[in-house]
This record gives structure tokens, sequence and C-alpha cells, in this order.
């Protein structure tokens, strides 16, 4: 039965992807394992109670795992309490059932993202546009790239549904506003989070590669855009343009917003203020929906309360 499937109350008799695991110490000193597991349709919390170090060692983060136990409702969420759990070898499962990549709908979005950059009628983003989708490694990597390790688009194709979706409220909301240069807000949106291919791992286990804790998104991203400049310049033998390249790099730099939420720098430019806003509106929208989607408390109206935004959420009817 798929993780989306389940229900409070179930016996629990499978195989799943240990997406991450940790072991834990209780009050009483007594130790217990705290896992995520997971199957193409999403993740779901467990945990096994009175457990050793063997109980952990046993078991392989981003690997296969058997599982005996029972479903239950905590706090709002549905979680699995284990009785039993055991490595698989691959040959024991069929990667398939695993593989949160929609390659479809992958396919559908990289052709839409193709569709808006090369119809922009800047010669030079265009040209930049098509030095990074002439990269064939990009693209692979692109297809298959997370937005996050949690939160919002955290799955394998995560980062081009977001990329795509803020392109396209860019390419409505843009024109809304005369003084906003409409194909540079989109142009930011494509680049603003394209580091988090170098600084996320999406195969097996989402998590930060050496390169994503030590250097980060932001700073990988502005190397990335210097890279397919460098690209572009030898195919059309001209320089680009020095004050665009500015502006995009400014865009990268501020797209969080604040200093204290990473940004080097504050949104100093209509397109990057407006980029900054359209990127959260797009990552909270889809958070909270995540939430409403994943709470199962009993009450119709109202999730349970969470902490990390400080409130209930109403769920519609």
């Amino acid at each position: 039965m798929l993780v989306t499937d389940l229900t409070d109350g179930q016996s629990l008799d499978q195989s799943f992807r240990l997406a991450d695991k940790q072991i834990r110490v209780n009050r009483q000193g007594g130790k217990y394992l705290l896992l995520k597991l997971a199957d193409r349709s999403g993740t779901i919390v467990a945990m096994m109670w009175n457990a050793d170090d063997s109980d952990y060692e046993k078991i392989r983060r981003g690997g296969y795992v058997h599982c005996i136990g029972r479903t239950q409702v905590h706090q709002g969420a549905l979680q699995v309490i284990l009785t039993a759990i055991d490595d698989l070898a691959e040959t024991e499962v069929d990667p398939s059932d695993f593989d949160q990549f929609d390659a479809a709908a992958a396919d559908q979005a990289m052709t839409t993202l193709r569709d808006m950059l090369e119809n922009l009628h800047n010669v030079y983003l265009r040209g930049l546009g098509n030095a990074f989708l002439s990269d064939e490694s990009f693209v692979a990597k692109l297809r298959l790239a997370t937005a996050a390790v949690s939160n919002h688009h955290a799955y394998p194709g995560g980062l081009l549904r977001h990329t795509v979706d803020l392109m396209e409220v860019c390419q409505f909301l843009g024109p809304r506003y005369p003084g906003v240069d409409s194909e540079l807000l989109m142009f930011g949106a494509f680049l603003h989070d394209l580091g988090k291919i170098e600084e996320i791992s999406a195969s097996g286990e989402l998590s930060y590669t050496d390169r994503g804790q030590l250097v980060g998104h932001i700073v990988i991203g502005v190397q990335m855009l210097g890279d397919a400049i460098v690209a572009f310049e030898e195919d059309a033998d001209e320089d680009f343009p020095n004050d665009l390249r500015l502006q995009l790099e400014h865009l990268i730099v501020s797209h969080h917003g604040q200093l204290e939420f990473g940004s080097p720098r504050l949104p100093a430019t209509l397109e990057a203020i407006a980029l900054h806003h359209i990127d959260n509106l797009d990552a909270k929208i889809t958070s909270f929906t995540s939430l409403i989607e994943s709470d199962l408390t009993n009450n119709e109206n109202w999730t349970n309360y969470h902490p990390s935004i400080g409130r209930k959420l109403w769920k519609k009817q």
C-alpha cells in the first residue's frame, strides 16, 4: 500500500525506502529509532521503541527496508510505530515502486521552460538561455533536481516545477507594472535557485552535498551564471553586457529578501523586489498546501497547530 493511502490503525507489513534514520534517547534513557520511510507517493515518519545500536546499524540510509508495525495519528499527523525492521538488498525490491521522479511531468515542464526562454525578445537573455539549455549535463541535472530537502517542492523534479511556476507568474505579473522589465524578471526566476542543482543531492536520500554545505546555492548560482556567460560569449563572439550581468547577479543574491534569511544583499531593483515576493508566495502556498493535505486531525475545519508557522490552517471543504 502506498504511503498516501495509509490510514489510522492499519497493520503494516511491507517494504519502503529508508529516506532518513536517527537513533535518539528518551527521558528514561532508553533508545529509539526515528525514521523517514518513503515510496513513490511520499514519505511518512516511523518510530521503533526500545531499539539499540545494532537496530540502527543494520539499516542503510537511502537503502530499502522491510517494516512490520501499525499506523497511528499523533498530533494530527499519521505515523508508524514499528515492531520490527530489516535491511533489504536492491535485488529484493522493484526500484520503480520507490521512485518519486515523474518523467512525464518533467518533460512537460522542460518543454514549457524551453518555449519561454526561446521566445524572449531580449537577444542577450535569449542567447544566455540557449547557453544553459544546450548543455545536456545541465538539463539532465535540472530535470531531476529538488528545490529543498524538506518544506516546498522537496522531491526529484521539484526545482524544475518551482522554476517554471515562478516564470509563468512573472510572465503574467510583470506587465502589470510598467517599471518592471518582465523578461529580466522571468530570467531571474529561471536563475534564482539553479545552484540547488549542486547544493542538494536528489538521488536516494535528499541531502545537502559537501559543496552545498560549504558554499550554498546562491554563490553556486552566481558561478553557474558566469560559466553560462562565458559559453554565450564564445558562441556569439561578442561580450555579454556588463550592466545586464550585474542585474542578473543581483536577482540571484537578493532573492531571499532579507540578510537574516541568507541574502548577501537586500533587493534593490524593482525586478529583485518582485522576484523575492513571488518566490516567497510560491514556496509558502506550496508548503501550506502540503500541511493541509497531510493533516489527519479529527477536526473537519482546522488542521493541528503547527509550531513552525505559529498557527492552525483552515481546511477548505
